[in-house]
């Protein structure tokens, strides 16, 4: 019983019916860690003497969070500059297309509400779809997403995206081998042809540990205001948490692209992940009345473009290499698919006797755009 008076067990429970409660203790012994209840009567991890922890810390350049009133302060400032960017992007016609992917618990609807909560919503869209339909699960997977690109004049905000088909659909077995290889190859194809069409696209990826990421699931399992956000799927990612951080790696090495840009967040203190993507995208555009020191620069111990961890260093094991954050500062190219990759691309487009009948389909071409300049990025644009 919690201190709400509700039973948590009794509103939500896997498939399996293994209680909530029960995997979240499996989940935090095998870290060595224990759930225990507060003295307010909420549930918190702890040390397995019962002592307790600070999961946030773990593998986060910072031992204090961010002072509230610092935060409040640096993102009044920081939502007066994206106003000035949505007038900019109105009166000039732009389109700007800002994409929050990362782990499940990692900080992206926070990070979009603080994005959006004082920009007018005549010129704004957040966009978090449902799992595709049957139709929409095979080769029309990507052109799902075409109707809610953002019109002249209009920001989209990506809650989750089309990487849903490369990281949960994939590691949940929703997806087939052919639908997944499909995806790796056609997604940088889809990307540049946006950003061909005007579109500015801009790609987060939150990073959170796996002991927060624990902690802040133990933390929705006992609130029952936030308690929707906690479904069977995310919590069976945490017993896939090093097919999750595979899947990332493929991710990056495939779709981190000149044109569109992973960029890593470290989002364990989630105050700083959002000034950090706040400054991020107004770092990347040019718009009338910026304030350049208003803006600044993106905190670089948090926040920087992709690359893939080196799992291939002598004595670091595949779990062990899975079990690491993504590496900021440093880009990596994204190179071709894998010939097994290849081979299920390949075969999807053969006829059953194995003769090839047509060649790989890719999608259409977009109609012609009015004529508008694209968002002018700067030199130094991460």
């Amino acid at each position: 019983m919690t201190a709400t008076g509700v039973e948590p067990d009794r509103v939500l429970q896997f498939p399996d019916a293994e209680p909530v409660r029960a995997r979240l203790d499996r989940v935090a012994a095998g870290l060595g860690l224990t759930v225990v209840q507060n003295k307010s009567g909420r549930l918190a991890l702890a040390a397995a003497d019962g002592s307790p922890v600070t999961p946030w810390r773990e593998q986060y350049p910072y031992s204090e969070r961010l002072a509230r009133g610092d935060y409040a302060d640096a993102k009044r400032a920081l939502q007066i500059e994206l106003l000035k960017l949505q007038r900019s992007v109105k009166s000039s016609g732009q389109r700007l297309l800002i994409v929050f992917e990362g782990q499940d618990a990692a900080g992206k609807g926070g990070t979009i509400r603080r994005f959006t909560e004082n920009l007018n919503p005549r010129g704004l869209r957040v966009v978090a779809l449902e799992k595709p339909s049957a139709h929409e699960q095979g080769d029309g997977y990507l052109r799902r997403y075409l109707p809610h690109l953002p019109a002249p004049g209009e920001i989209v905000l990506f809650d989750r995206s089309w990487y849903n088909r490369a990281g949960v659909e994939h590691v949940m077995g929703f997806c087939d081998q052919r639908e997944y290889a499909r995806f790796l190859r056609d997604a940088p194809t889809f990307e540049s042809e946006l950003v061909a069409d005007g579109i500015t696209l801009v790609k987060f990826w939150l990073s959170v540990s796996r002991t927060e990421q624990l902690r802040r699931f133990v933390d929705r399992y006992t609130d029952p205001v936030k308690r929707w956000k906690l479904s069977p799927v995310d919590l069976a990612s945490l017993d896939r948490w090093d097919d999750y951080a595979r899947a990332r790696d493929v991710v990056f090495r495939h779709t981190d692209l000149p044109d569109a840009p992973w960029t890593v967040i470290k989002s364990n203190d989630k105050k700083r992940a959002r000034l950090a993507a706040m400054r991020h995208v107004l770092s990347r555009c040019d718009y009338e009345g910026k304030d350049v020191v208003v803006v600044g620069v993106p905190d670089p111990l948090i926040c920087g473009p992709a690359r893939v961890a080196e799992s291939a260093a002598p004595g670091l094991s595949d779990s062990a290499a899975a079990e690491s954050e993504p590496v900021i500062l440093t880009r990596i190219p994204a190179p071709a698919l894998t010939a097994v990759e290849a081979e299920d691309v390949s075969r999807s487009d053969e006829s059953p006797g194995g003769v090839a009948t047509r060649p790989a389909r890719s999608l259409p071409v977009f109609e012609p755009a009015p004529a508008l300049a694209p968002m002018a990025l700067r030199a130094d644009a991460g």
